[in-house]
């Protein structure tokens, strides 16, 4: 890989001796890793990424049924550590503030056991419908998609969480060798840009977190300037002290020399390919002065369904379901999700997804969503219809499966090795296909 001449300069010089390991990566294969989902009870027998409850080493296919079934989700080792050090608690109210595509959202939510309010929020409105996606795959009801910028969300909601993530953006030099395209962005005087937006974007942050709360401030770049320098800015100007980071299987401490050489800066870690089997990733831990709970604005109310609004939603429920959800619920025009708690008001923020997308009221009817194939259990669902490997492939490109037993009109769960993937509409022995388009194969 031929890296720009100024990058190689910059970290010969912060390096020294070790300058020649860490270039010599660049020419090395980027590692994969990817984690399981606790939510599903999933397992994998690939090797253990030491710094994560729930990370494996290797690939998975984005076909495959572990990826479909949102038993994994694919993320590179070194960005694992992130979720790892900010393991929020069941029940917290906590925010991903630069949540796109998703990794470390479903990170978060995986320690917090549906339990709580989790707030995604990406301002990029394209990479926001990703993050949606990624989190209703994965199975996440206590989550909250916005689509909006820092300050927006600070103004609604200051004081109300207690951990929030920024894994800011950044001049993404931990990336080079997995996207060698981030290369064509980097310049000498790119991390000082990326600097100011990342201390606009910890100032709105920090607003939004309750004295004594937590923020975890992480990168995927090597420079400085955006990892202690900022740190060392925020523990001056934004009244946050550090916390030390426990590191293992060869995470470094981070470097107080390369910024004002306040000791606590050891505490942060570093992540270096030449000594980790990842990529590049700097991962700090910052505590707010005070001792406060969380601000309480007005919350969501629960709607009340029309009457037939309730006779359509209960005859799903009758015909398709175990049991009843008995779920607290909220309605967007005509989709009906369920509402997490402490779900807080909102006004003018575009909100992408709220819990768990239920369905849509037709006309007459009620369209249960995709989101349930994979949020739900299967013994959630009074009929489970196991799939070949051959109808796993053709349902999933579009095509209906045939069951003459079935001959109730009802929805119906579709697995495949007892995994459920897919929702389908049984109606005189055929299973219509349910499989949303955008996913067909």
């Amino acid at each position: 890989m031929t890296l720009p001449a100024g990058f190689i300069t910059k970290y010969e010089t912060l390096l020294k001796a070790d300058a020649a390991a860490f270039l010599a990566t660049f020419d090395a294969s980027a590692a994969a890793g990817f984690r399981t989902n606790p939510l599903h009870e999933a397992t994998a027998a690939a090797p253990a990424i030491p710094w994560s409850q729930w990370g494996h080493y290797g690939k998975v296919a984005g076909a495959s049924l572990a990826h479909v079934a949102g038993d994994v989700y694919s993320q590179e080792p070194s960005a694992q550590f992130v979720g790892t050090v900010a393991a929020p608690k069941p029940g917290e109210r906590v925010l991903d503030l630069c949540a796109a595509p998703g990794g470390k959202s479903t990170h978060l939510g995986s320690y917090m056991q549906q339990q709580g309010l989790l707030v995604a929020n990406e301002i990029n409105p394209g990479r926001a419908r990703v993050l949606s996606s990624n989190l209703e795959r994965f199975g996440l009801t206590n989550a909250l998609v916005t689509n909006t910028d820092p300050a927006h969300l600070a103004a609604l909601l200051p004081e109300f969480f207690d951990r929030i993530l920024v894994d800011a953006p950044c001049s993404g030099e931990g990336m080079f060798r997995k996207d060698p395209d981030a290369m064509s962005y980097w310049t000498p005087s790119y991390s000082a840009s990326c600097a100011e937006r990342q201390r606009e974007i910890l100032t709105e942050a920090v607003k939004m977190l309750r004295p004594g709360g937590v923020l975890v401030y992480s990168t995927c770049t090597f420079a400085p300037e955006e990892d202690e320098q900022i740190v060392a800015w925020a523990t001056q100007h934004l009244a946050l002290s550090v916390l030390p980071i426990e590191k293992v299987a060869g995470i470094a401490d981070g470097r107080p020399d390369w910024a004002n050489g306040d000791l606590a800066l050891a505490g942060t870690a570093r992540l270096w390919p030449h000594q980790v089997a990842g990529e590049g990733h700097f991962v700090s831990k910052l505590q707010k002065a005070g001792s406060a709970a969380a601000a309480r604005p007005r919350a969501v109310a629960p709607v009340r369904l029309n009457r037939e609004q309730q006779r359509d939603f209960a005859a799903f429920e009758q015909a398709s379901l175990a049991a009843p959800l008995n779920l607290p619920l909220t309605l967007n025009r005509d989709v009906l999700a369920t509402l997490p708690t402490d779900t807080p008001a909102l006004p003018g923020i575009h909100i992408l997804r709220t819990g768990l997308t239920l369905g849509t009221f037709k006309r007459g009817r009620f369209e249960p969503a995709h989101a349930l194939a994979t949020a739900l259990a299967p013994a959630a669902f009074k009929t489970v219809v196991a799939v070949s490997e051959d109808e796993f492939a053709r349902y999933r490109h579009g095509e209906t499966l045939s069951r003459p037993a079935l001959t109730s009109k009802q929805t119906v769960l579709l697995t495949y090795q007892g995994r459920g993937f897919a929702l389908g509409k049984a109606v005189s022995g055929t299973i219509k296909n349910a499989y949303p388009k955008g996913l067909r194969i």
